[in-house]
């Protein structure tokens, strides 16, 4: 398909989905977190939520009240910071109220999520990090075809230790492979819980899921990443968790998380 002249997305370098099998997986936290890791390493990150049903990523900015300006090129997404290195789209600043539930059939949808990828004004951005609704819904797909003409560099999975969860994720590799997304590696969230009071890590679910997956499916396992309670918190209450995230048990993980991904950059894909 022929892309338009001068698309919103000609100034993004690099374009990388987060997907899941199922709900519930933190994938909203670890593109949160994802994002701030690379803004670490220097780069300028955009966020486009496309999760119709629960738009959770304003509020873990603190951003939910802003509204959504237009420009000639379409909407202007709203930075999160001071510096603007990082920028937000999502659906939750479409809504007329917060509480408002999203009730529409699938072309709606589909339509919206379309436009959604078209008509944001991001400029120019190293990396949009894309957080998909869960599962291999009509949305979901909606969203890698409406991406497919901008060469998506690739989906990170992600999954929680138990096994119902990494079957699901299992589901997941299937419908990239068919939809020939590249598969960038896989991300256990939750994995294990460290204590605020003596830092010790707890496997509350059990451990490795992803890790057997990723050996299973042949693809790079990227990292685990514990659950941090005051970190969940700082996000819960919308205090600064930007200022907060560096300091947090979660952070060496992600970090390592953005390295390896920074790294695959520098590779011409295959």
């Amino acid at each position: 398909s022929f892309l338009p002249e001068r698309s919103n997305l000609a100034g993004v370098r690099h374009i990388l989905l987060v997907l899941s099998g199922k709900g519930g997986v933190g994938k909203s936290t670890i593109s949160t977190q994802l994002a701030l890791s690379l803004r670490h390493s220097g780069k300028k990150v955009g966020i486009l939520d496309v999760d119709l049903c629960g738009p959770s990523i304003p509020r873990m900015f603190r951003v939910q009240d802003n509204d959504v300006h237009q420009c000639d090129s379409g909407w202007v997404p709203v930075f999160v910071d001071q510096d603007k290195s990082i920028s937000l789209m999502s659906i939750g600043f479409l809504l007329e109220k917060p509480d408002d539930a999203v009730v529409w059939r699938g072309p709606k949808k589909n339509a919206l999520i379309k436009q959604f990828v078209a008509d944001v004004a991001w400029g120019d951005l190293d990396f949009l990090i894309v957080d998909t609704p869960p599962g291999t819904s009509d949305e979901h797909i909606s969203t890698v075809e409406a991406l497919r003409p901008y060469k998506p560099l690739g989906a990170i999975l992600v999954t929680t230790p138990q096994a119902v969860s990494v079957g699901d994720v299992r589901r997941e590799l299937t419908f990239c492979k068919k939809t020939g997304l590249r598969v960038l590696g896989i991300v256990e969230n939750m994995s294990g819980f460290v204590c605020p009071h003596c830092s010790e890590c707890t496997n509350i679910f059990s451990t490795g899921g992803g890790e057997e997956l990723a050996k299973h499916a042949g693809v790079p396992f990227l990292g685990s990443v514990p659950l941090d309670p005051q970190l969940s918190q700082s996000l819960e209450e919308g205090r600064d968790f930007i200022q907060e995230f560096p300091k947090s048990s979660a952070f060496p993980a992600l970090t390592h998380i953005a390295q390896q991904i920074l790294d695959g950059t520098l590779q011409p894909s295959s």
